[in-house]
């Protein structure tokens, strides 16, 4: 079952979509994911609302497969914690997407189709999760922070409503994955140049680069000033000390 859910997570739905709609590879464009915030900017809203659904279902189903099959059995078990089944799926998808089988274990960031394996281990959480991660994006106007913010959100909403120990063991190491595969949005959020929902790239790019323009230029103006101040008071001085000779 941990296999059958890798496999399934490693469905390359942007990149197949992105070839069908446009014929191009979207590992070569925007931010080089498959998800579907760079298929939105690639390919267009309606080939990324199928990308979306499709990736949190692909992350869904393998997980509620195995938290049926799973019952409850004892057997079943790791370091103490029984029920780990569906958290090991759900982990074995989730690693699947950012590294595909089918695209040479690249992928996209993980975050619908963890929202998924969320959705599939606690309809609660998952309910949760996505409340957070659209207050957010409401917010910010960036899936990026949204998708950040939500995970690390996640390993508190298992905790509080008192799901297993392996749950909640898992919402961590979602955690830390999901924040590692965004460290590209991370450093680009520091530098102002993480597009926002319907911008493209380069015009935050853009926007970034005229701001320090800008700035720039303000503080040349204030450094010529001070320094024309500077050259006044001296003149000045020199003036007073010739007078006084």
């Amino acid at each position: 079952m941990i296999a059958i859910a890798y496999v399934a997570g490693s469905i390359p739905t942007g990149y197949w979509v992105a070839k069908a709609v446009k014929g191009i590879d979207i590992r070569e464009h925007g931010s080089k994911s498959t998800g579907a915030t760079n298929v939105l900017r690639c390919v267009g809203k309606g080939p990324a609302l199928f990308v979306f659904l499709f990736d949190i279902f692909k992350g869904y189903a393998p997980v509620a497969a195995a938290a049926y099959f799973d019952g409850g059995r004892q057997d079943w078990s790791l370091l103490g914690m029984t029920h780990v089944c569906a958290p090991l799926c759900a982990l074995a998808a989730l690693i699947g997407h950012s590294k595909s089988i089918f695209l040479g274990f690249q992928g996209g960031k993980s975050a619908a189709t963890g929202l998924g394996t969320v959705i599939a281990l606690n309809n609660a959480v998952g309910a949760l999760l996505f409340a957070t991660w659209l207050l957010v994006l409401g917010a910010t106007k960036i899936v990026s922070v949204a998708s950040i913010v939500a995970v690390w959100m996640l390993p508190v909403y298992f905790f509080v409503l008192g799901c297993p120990p392996a749950q909640v063991a898992y919402g961590v190491m979602a955690l830390i994955y999901v924040t590692l595969r965004h460290k590209a949005n991370i450093k680009r959020l520091m530098e102002g140049t993480e597009p926002k929902v319907g911008q493209k790239a380069k015009d935050a790019a853009s926007a970034a680069a005229d701001e320090k323009k800008t700035t720039d230029e303000l503080q040349s103006s204030r450094d010529s000033q001070s320094s024309k101040e500077s050259n006044e008071t001296e003149d000045s001085n020199r003036s007073r000390e010739s007078l006084q000779s």
